[in-house]
């Protein structure tokens, strides 16, 4: 059996607003494995980047987060800041959203690796010089040494989330947390980085988690699959299983609004996501869901074992069977 990188256990974070109290994460349980990409997925505000930006320790003060991180058996929780930026880069690393912003637009790009490097290992200035290049050329980037010593803003998008992921990877860290990579680019440019990150994950044997929107991103790349609903986890197990037989019917909505050859039109979900300053009583997904019933109002329900998948769902044996693949 694989060895666990990540354990969160129970992890919660609450918001403080000047309109009340915003419970974006309630409960969140998952395990990330040595070497594995898990897939985490859900619609915007499931709780999906807080989730992971508590457990990297980048969350404003306004958040209070409780709960278990546990990174290669190290308790996270509770740390200070000065001892999370020994944690980040070395041991686990982050590919945020927009490359523009997480570049520092008056450093080149190699410096700004360079940076990352020395942080973290007693490199020289010229190792460090070196060793990014390297980097450069392992992501892709042509012409790498020359590359180096330019700005953020001559690159194009996607070789800007290059520059990023070579920085993500510069200290060889156990866990990369890649959020919403590649949202910004289009889909040729979306693949190539796609097959970056799996390549890195490949070659080092580095655990990845991907955090997207799109089921269809998760069924190229993923081993496993976590689904995420108003700040909990509604679904988990591998990719395949998953889209072979679901068993949540928020799961099902989210596969059914896939665009599919052969398919007049799109199935939406319908209603809309609660609240999170007042989120509903019992299974949250019940005011959407066509097969609620007066127990889900009552009831929070767990992750269980049901047809090879970690199911939430109180009445997910009584479901009709479902097909998304023909």
């Amino acid at each position: 059996m694989a060895e666990k990188i990540l354990q969160i256990r129970n992890l919660r974070v609450t918001f403080e607003t000047p309109f009340g109290q915003v419970f974006a994460v309630r409960g969140v349980d998952l395990d990330v494995e040595e070497g594995e990409l898990l897939g985490v997925v859900g619609e915007s505000g499931s709780g999906k980047s807080v989730t992971f930006l508590a457990a990297i320790g980048l969350l404003s003060s306004r958040a209070r987060v409780t709960g278990s991180v546990v990174l290669q058996g190290e308790e996270l929780i509770g740390k200070t800041p000065q001892q999370m930026r020994s944690v980040r880069g070395r041991l686990m690393a982050m590919i945020f959203q927009d490359p523009l912003s997480a570049l520092n637009p008056v450093h080149r790009v190699g410096k700004q690796i360079v940076e990352m490097l020395q942080s973290h290992q007693n490199l020289t200035n010229k190792q460090a010089a070196t060793r990014a290049v390297e980097l450069l050329d392992l992501v892709g980037i042509p012409q790498p040494e020359q590359r180096s010593n330019q700005y953020p803003h001559e690159f194009s998008g996607g070789m800007r989330q290059r520059v990023v992921i070579a920085i993500a990877i510069a200290n060889n860290p156990k866990l990369l947390i890649a959020d919403e990579p590649t949202t910004a680019l289009d889909v040729t440019v979306q693949a190539q980085i796609l097959e970056v990150i799996k390549r890195v994950q490949q070659q080092f044997g580095t655990a990845v988690v991907l955090i997207t929107h799109d089921l269809g991103v998760i069924a190229r790349v993923a081993d496993r699959v976590d689904v995420m609903y108003a700040g909990r986890n509604v679904e988990q197990g591998l990719v395949d299983n998953l889209y072979d037989h679901p068993s949540h019917p928020y799961t099902r909505g989210l596969l059914s609004s896939i665009p599919q050859a052969g398919k007049d039109r799109l199935t939406p979900i319908r209603g809309f996501p609660p609240n999170m300053m007042s989120p509903p009583s019992g299974c949250a997904f019940r005011t959407r869901c066509e097969f609620a019933e007066p127990s889900c109002e009552v009831d929070i329900p767990e992750l269980k074992m049901f047809n090879d998948l970690q199911t939430a769902c109180l009445r997910a044996h009584q479901l009709p069977s479902f097909q998304v693949r023909q």
